[in-house]
């Protein structure tokens, strides 16, 4: 199965969870660029599962190796073709499938929609593990917008509603969100964090999972990036953020809070700020009529507690056409937030690298 996002750039992701390479296409991007490989690696890293205790136990580097497209870190022009081999996988874990689906995952419309030959082993093609080849292409566009002035930044704004301090959506303070990119769980706030921890923990001893928010920002975009109707900025971005398996929700702004005010409340004003015009506000999330208005865009992600659980779930016989109980085995996230983060600045970036594409 072969899934594609994108206009200029056209991201290609192939393969599942268990084979043997998961790949990754990126067409349009441009020549000559120095690909910092240490910098790449680390957001990699961040997203790797097996690192620390709150996730996954299953060991897999996910770094990846450029097929095409690049040479000497320096990329050609060419369809930039690269691969992550897979050394971890206990495709043994996964043969119950076929007959009990598991709650919530891609199982059963899966095995309606394409039948017993759909590769369901960790998951399959509807497995997070997926997401490392986001973060190969990802990672490449945060660098190129680095180099054009404009940054993203992650981290856990919440877990089971145990919340962070949220990025200021005015004035973001740059050096404090970058900051975060070197912790070990990416919050602002280290107390917030051990809080969430706690709850991590206490779901895993319970054989439960818990689900989450991350916040993400974009700084120093232009003016005007963006359409209206079908190519704005929020559709763009929605459309690759909602690709990352476990996302249930995404706002712009205050989202969803905007229905509690009046429009003299919700409405942003402009200032002149040394001859720049400025919000004093920042509800609109930095995105008007589809395109950037200049201040920083913000958005939440909502990711839904892992639904592979040790608890045991009602589910049904397929086989037999009856009523069943099933237990979970085997090496699962109690929660995805923390490896998600990194993600969620990779999508960012890929839809944001494509639409300044669009000059």
């Amino acid at each position: 199965m072969l899934a594609s996002y994108g206009n200029n750039l056209k991201l290609y992701i192939e393969g599942g969870s268990h084979d043997e390479k998961i790949e990754m296409f990126l067409d349009g991007f441009p020549a000559d660029f120095n690909i910092d490989e240490e910098e790449l690696y680390a957001l990699m890293k961040r997203r790797a599962p097996g690192t620390n205790k709150w996730s996954t136990p299953r060991k897999e580097k996910d770094m990846p190796v450029f097929l095409s497209g690049v040479n000497n870190n320096i990329t050609t022009g060419e369809r930039i073709h690269a691969a992550i081999y897979s050394n971890n996988q206990h495709s043994s874990d996964y043969s119950f499938i076929y007959d009990t689906p598991r709650p919530s995952h891609a199982d059963y419309a899966a095995l309606v929609k394409y039948g017993n030959r759909v590769d369901l082993r960790g998951g399959g093609h509807f497995s997070g593990r997926l997401t490392s080849l986001m973060c190969v292409a990802g990672g490449i566009c945060l660098q190129y917008l680095k180099q054009q002035g404009i940054n993203v930044y992650a981290h856990i704004y919440s877990i089971a509603g145990e919340k962070d301090v949220g990025i200021d959506s005015v004035k973001v303070d740059e050096e404090a969100v970058n900051h975060i990119k070197e912790k070990e769980f990416p919050v602002i706030d280290d107390a917030a964090g051990q809080k969430m921890k706690a709850v991590i923990q206490s779901a895993r001893e319970e054989g439960d999972s818990v689900g989450g928010v991350v916040e993400c920002c974009a700084t120093g975009l232009p003016v005007g990036l963006g359409e209206h109707m079908f190519a704005g900025v929020e559709g763009r971005m929605a459309s690759i953020l909602y690709s990352i398996p476990a996302v249930k929700a995404v706002e712009f702004g205050n989202g969803f809070d905007c229905t509690l005010l009046k429009g003299s409340e919700n409405n942003d004003p402009y200032y002149y700020d040394d001859g720049i015009v400025r919000t004093r506000t920042n509800n609109c999330g930095g995105i008007v009529g589809g395109m950037t208005n200049g201040m920083p865009v913000l958005f939440k992600v909502a990711f839904k507690p892992t639904p592979s659980i040790a608890k045991e779930q009602d589910t049904v016989s397929l086989v037999n056409k009856e009523n069943t109980k099933l237990a979970i085995k085997g090496r699962h996230d109690p929660c995805i937030v923390p490896r998600a983060v990194p993600v969620v600045e990779a999508a960012a970036a890929i839809a944001l690298c494509d639409m300044l594409l669009d000059k």
